[in-house]
C-alpha cells in the first residue's frame, strides 16, 4: 500500500524540527562555552580575572601569549600583536583617530590625536593620546608629476 502524501510531508516537517531544535541546542551550548571561557575556563568558579598584555613569541609582533590571574588560578591564552601597533600606547588600547594635521615645516613633521574608543583585556589606558609621523614627500613628487602632464 502506497504512502499518502500528507503523511510523508508531515514525516518531513517532523525531521525539519528535529533538526533545528538540535541547531538552536547546539548554539546555546557553543555560547555557554564561550562564556565560560571569558570567565575563566570549565569547572572555575572565578569572575574577575586580570589579563597582562599580550607578549609576541618572537620578535615584537605576531603570535604570542596572555596570561590571567584570578585569586590563586592562573592561565595563558593565545593571542596575537598586530605587525603595525604603536608601541606608545599598546596593541590593547584601541583608539578613533582624528584626520593628520597639517605639515609642521620647522620639526618635519605631522600630528593628530585619538580618543580612546576601547581598552581591552583591563588594560591601562590613557584617555586621549598625540601621534606624529614624518611628513610625506610624496605628495610634492605628485604635484609635480601632475604639472608635467599638464605641459604636455
Amino acid at each position: 500500500m502506497p504512502e499518502d502524501p500528507a503523511h510523508k510531508r508531515m514525516q518531513r516537517r517532523s525531521f525539519l524540527l528535529l533538526a533545528l531544535l538540535a541547531l538552536l541546542a547546539l548554539t546555546s551550548a557553543v555560547a555557554k562555552k564561550k562564556d565560560k571561557m571569558k570567565k575563566g575556563g570549565p569547572g572555575s568558579e572565578c569572575a574577575e580575572w586580570t589579563w597582562g598584555p599580550c607578549t609576541p613569541s618572537s620578535k615584537d609582533c605576531g603570535v604570542g601569549f596572555r596570561e590571567g590571574t584570578c585569586g590563586a588560578q592562573t592561565q595563558r591564552i593565545r593571542c596575537r600583536v598586530p605587525c603595525n601597533w604603536k608601541k606608545e600606547f599598546g596593541a590593547d588600547c584601541k583608539y578613533k583617530f582624528e584626520t593628520w594635521g597639517a605639515c609642521d615645516g620647522g620639526t618635519g613633521t605631522k600630528a593628530r590625536q585619538g580618543t580612546l574608543k576601547k581598552a581591552r583585556y583591563n588594560a591601562q589606558c590613557q584617555e586621549t593620546i598625540r601621534v606624529t609621523k614624518p611628513c610625506s614627500p610624496k605628495t610634492k613628487a605628485k604635484a609635480k608629476a601632475k604639472k608635467g602632464k599638464e605641459k604636455d
